[in-house]
């Protein structure tokens, strides 16, 4: 049976209703009733979970830090690690062996950011991942635990979505970090064109970047904040990327761009696809070049440079 003017229109704004519905979920997932959490330990390394209230997005916040058992008198540098879409504060300790590496002068802080890009919204004002990121938490680390307050006791860390994150927030704010790792890092996420084949995750774009060819567009785009970056006093970026990942071009043209505007990097292409095994194995290497590279000298006892 044919449907009339008003049948079709009603199963239009059904649509869209259910479109909406499911932008927000991803927006602000509810909690679980049942959180499925393992956490993978290291010896030496403690745990805290932390609930604080976000001035920027004037609400609770979670993380979870882990940190030497005995830190001694000195103050900890720290690695701030954002999660990919779709995860959580519990991702990075649930599913990579990183607690290993909060040892030492080093802490290890792992904040929520829901489906954020960790941007503050162009169309929705009120949501300032950004802001929450880059202010608020390290405000509520710094206080809460003792932690270094400078740049170069400071590095950012993401993977996917949150290797993203980690770049486009460097770029922004260079004075904040010292390093910035990027773990197959959906780089070119700002870039992507409007599509009805995928009219959710559009829409979801648009909220966070703005339409197409806008200025809030070309102010979240790591690819126009490298052409005006202070090349001496942009923060090391370490980047890699697997071989069978869709996202590897996009990370291959924004090396060759770092390395035409001479910002001090490196980019590996690896093994493995868009997951936490190639992501895991990764991890010695990345921190590794945290220590050695000359941007955190001051912090991490680096003898070498890149």
């Amino acid at each position: 049976m044919a449907l009339s003017k008003r049948g079709v229109l009603v199963l239009i704004a059904a649509a869209i209703v259910v479109l909406l519905a499911g932008w927000r979920a991803l927006s602000h997932p509810r909690p679980s009733a049942t959180v499925v959490d393992y956490p993978r330990l290291a010896p030496g390394v403690i745990m805290r979970d932390v609930t604080f209230h976000s001035q920027a997005l004037q609400r609770d916040m979670q993380y979870r830090a882990f940190l030497p058992e005995n830190p001694g008198k000195q103050k900890l540098a720290v690695v701030y690690l954002l999660h990919g879409g779709g995860g959580t504060f519990r991702d990075w300790s649930n599913y990579s062996n990183v607690a290993q590496f909060a040892a030492g002068e080093r802490m290890l802080v792992m904040p929520q950011g829901d489906y954020s890009y960790y941007t503050n919204f162009a169309l929705r004002p009120q949501e300032r991942y950004e802001d929450y990121i880059v202010n608020d938490l390290p405000g509520d680390v710094e206080a809460r635990f003792p932690a270094r307050t400078d740049r170069g006791g400071r590095a950012i860390v993401g993977n996917s979505m949150g290797g993203f994150g980690a770049v486009k927030l460097a770029l922004r704010h260079p004075e904040k970090y010292g390093f910035v790792g990027a773990l197959s890092a959906a780089i070119d996420v700002s870039r992507r064109p409007f599509s009805w084949k995928r009219l959710s995750q559009s829409r979801a774009y648009r909220e966070m970047f703005g339409p197409d060819g806008s200025d809030s567009r070309r102010n979240n785009d790591p690819f126009v904040l490298v052409r005006t970056a202070d090349s001496p006093n942009t923060p090391y970026l370490y980047m890699t990327c697997g071989r069978q990942e869709s996202l590897l071009a996009p990370n291959r043209e924004f090396s060759a761009l770092l390395t035409r505007y001479h910002i001090r990097h490196e980019f590996h292409e690896v093994p493995g696809g868009h997951d936490w095994n190639q992501w895991n194995t990764q991890l010695p290497a990345l921190f590794e070049s945290l220590r050695s590279s000359s941007a955190t000298s001051a912090v991490f006892n680096t003898t070498s440079s890149h």
